[in-house]
């Protein structure tokens, strides 16, 4: 059953998904992201040490072709003058209707009690034992809720976004995803759900399956029911054919993990899905870490990794072309193996190296 429905959610098309978007039917869909816009395009700047909130989202303060007639006197700001230069692009390209341009703004949940146990525990031991369980007794990380640390971050960003809406005309988001995952939910929330907002877009959040993190064996990415998603953001809405169980996750006594590979190809099928079907340009995700980093491989962009509540904008250039005439096979999912018992160590490319008392088990 899990195999069957994400077999069927990666062989998903534009024409499937009744598309916005007529010309990328039975077509392919081509990902870039446009540089010089933002500080995190330059490879000059380091993700370790960069905070969007000392750089105003890493908006480059430069002038566009369309100054000329949009700020003439001078009173605009950069965020008034780059929207207005992404309308032109979009406007002006409406002549080929091949094209399209979107403002990706990806944020990076809060602190979760996931993230606390790793810390507390060391990635060796986390990863070959610690993740592959619920909770410790005290702390509990399967669909972790966010830490004190993690609600203080979305609330960081909420004020954050509350200045650059009100006081430097930043564009309010026109749609606002996030991933099935609690700590990505709460972190939305934070963020977003107090601010005061045009009537003409609310904060109207959709939960999509595809967004979430990588699915690895750990608990902390197997999401809860869809039952349980609704008691906890009635606000919230689910995309179509949500169901009510993850019918993904494959750890526990499968024990697969999912590939980089198959991460890529199911984020190729939720970009062409936001791409054909929603017709509007500000976009708001909330999601993960390995989720966003492999979301930027398939734009195109540079590896720019983010700390928990960071979040990084992405000019997106779309373009319809031919689809390609060979096809390759991608393995989505491999088996992963543990300790049954704290490991001496990891090693990367290799595994996990277990005490001589315990064995690497496929859990």
């Amino acid at each position: 059953m899990k195999i069957a429905h994400l077999q069927t959610l990666l062989a998903v098309t534009p024409a499937a998904l009744g598309s916005s978007w007529p010309e990328a039917d039975d077509k392919a869909i081509k990902y870039s992201s446009v540089p010089g816009y933002f500080l995190q395009d330059d490879p000059a700047t380091d993700p370790s040490k960069f905070d969007y909130a000392d750089h105003n989202f890493g908006l480059i303060e430069r002038s566009y072709p369309t100054d000329k007639f949009y700020n003439s006197d001078g009173s605009k700001t950069q965020w008034q003058r780059f929207a207005r230069w992404v309308e032109y692009l979009n406007g002006n390209c409406q002549k080929d209707s091949n094209v399209r341009y979107k403002v990706l703004v990806m944020g990076r949940h809060g602190q979760g009690y996931h993230n606390a146990a790793e810390s507390f525990y060391g990635t060796p031991a986390w990863n070959c034992y610690w993740a592959e369980l619920d909770g410790n007794g005290t702390s509990t990380w399967a669909d972790p809720k966010l830490t004190p640390q993690g609600f203080s971050e979305a609330f960081k960003a909420n004020a954050y976004y509350k200045t650059r809406f009100e006081e430097h005309g930043m564009p309010y988001f026109e749609s606002y995803y996030s991933s099935p995952l609690t700590r990505c939910i709460q972190t939305a929330q934070g963020t977003f759900a107090n601010l005061t907002l045009p009537a003409a877009r609310p904060f109207a959040p959709v939960i999509k399956e595809l967004f979430r993190e990588s699915m690895t064996i750990h608990t902390c990415d197997h999401r809860s029911n869809k039952t349980y998603i609704q008691s906890i953001a009635p606000q919230f809405s689910f995309e179509a054919g949500f169901t009510e169980h993850d019918e993904l996750w494959r750890g526990g006594q499968q024990s697969e993990g999912e590939t980089a590979e198959g991460q890529k190809s199911r984020n190729k099928v939720v970009l062409d899905d936001v791409f054909a079907q929603d017709t509007n340009t500000w976009i708001s995700i909330t999601s993960h870490s390995g989720e966003i980093a492999s979301l930027l491989s398939v734009l195109n962009h540079r590896k720019f990794g983010l700390q928990t509540g960071q979040i990084i904008p992405v000019l997106v250039k779309a373009e319809i072309v031919d689809p390609p005439t060979t096809t390759s096979s991608i393995v989505s999912f491999t088996p992963e193996a543990t300790c049954n018992s704290p490991p001496v160590t990891s090693i990367a490319g290799q595994g996990c190296v277990c005490t001589a008392s315990a064995t690497a088990t496929l859990r």
